[in-house]
């Protein structure tokens, strides 16, 4: 029986029930370190990256007849236990929907580790989540001097670092990484990320290779592979991290 998913006496849905899941991958072994897990992918995001691969969740959109509501994930989350240990609520940017907390709560209590994958949109409720998680994978975009442009003209560097100090100051493990569009991200940019995070006490930072969507025509894959294969850079972000490497 699901418990933790009920229509209260006043008939008004409540945040959980609003939730907007856009889609659901039912099984993953790299979206959560360690762990066999599903993957929510929450609607919804405030930015407007240009290398942003799931930019159909970025809108929220409520559909009368969506695939995926809360309470059907929850009961494929039940009948799934002993096959599957951890869940994933990914996006889109998860904080952006006011449901994310109760969410997370009620897949805890399932028996799940919950992991969670953020921009650092929103750091209050970042900290109010928190206590919940198990882990974090947090996507840092660009410089501080690059980040309005890259996020599609938000100011957003000061909440970032905020989030990134609320995850330093945890018990929570977490990692960081960054996605490499040549595009607009240079060698000197990717230094700078490091010495920034490095300074803000984190310990496992991962590069990612771009792969170029549809819409680019121009990047070649050698153009993305020079920019994450630097042994200057490498050496450099080995030096400085306990854990670091480059996705490919």
């Amino acid at each position: 029986m699901l418990t933790n998913w009920r229509p209260n006496k006043t008939n008004k849905m409540s945040d959980i029930q609003k939730l907007l899941i856009g889609d659901v991958q039912t099984f993953s072994i790299v979206d959560f370190p360690c762990h066999i897990a599903a993957v929510a992918f929450l609607q919804g995001c405030p930015w407007r990256c240009p290398f942003c691969y799931n930019k159909s969740l970025q809108t929220l959109k409520q559909e009368e007849e969506p695939t995926w509501t809360f309470e059907k994930f929850l009961f494929f989350l039940e009948r799934r236990k002993g096959v599957l240990n951890g869940v994933v609520f990914s996006g889109g940017e998860p904080l952006m929907q006011k449901g994310l907390f109760e969410a997370v709560k009620s897949v805890k209590s399932l028996g799940y580790h919950v992991g969670l994958h953020t921009g650092g949109y929103r750091p209050d409720a970042l900290k109010t989540v928190l206590t919940h998680l198990d882990w974090v994978g947090f996507d840092l975009k660009a410089p501080k001097a690059k980040y309005k442009a890259i996020t599609g003209g938000f100011d957003a560097f000061e909440d970032v670092k905020k989030s990134l100090h609320i995850l330093a100051q945890s018990d929570v493990h977490f990692e960081c990484r960054t996605t490499c569009d040549p595009r607009f991200l240079s060698l000197d940019d990717l230094f700078e990320l490091g010495e920034f995070l490095k300074s803000m006490g984190v310990k496992e930072y991962y590069l990612q290779k771009y792969r170029p969507p549809e819409s680019d025509k121009a990047t070649t894959d050698a153009n993305a592979e020079a920019l994450v294969s630097s042994e200057k850079l490498n050496r450099f972000l080995k030096s400085s991290f306990e854990i670091f490497d480059v996705r490919r």
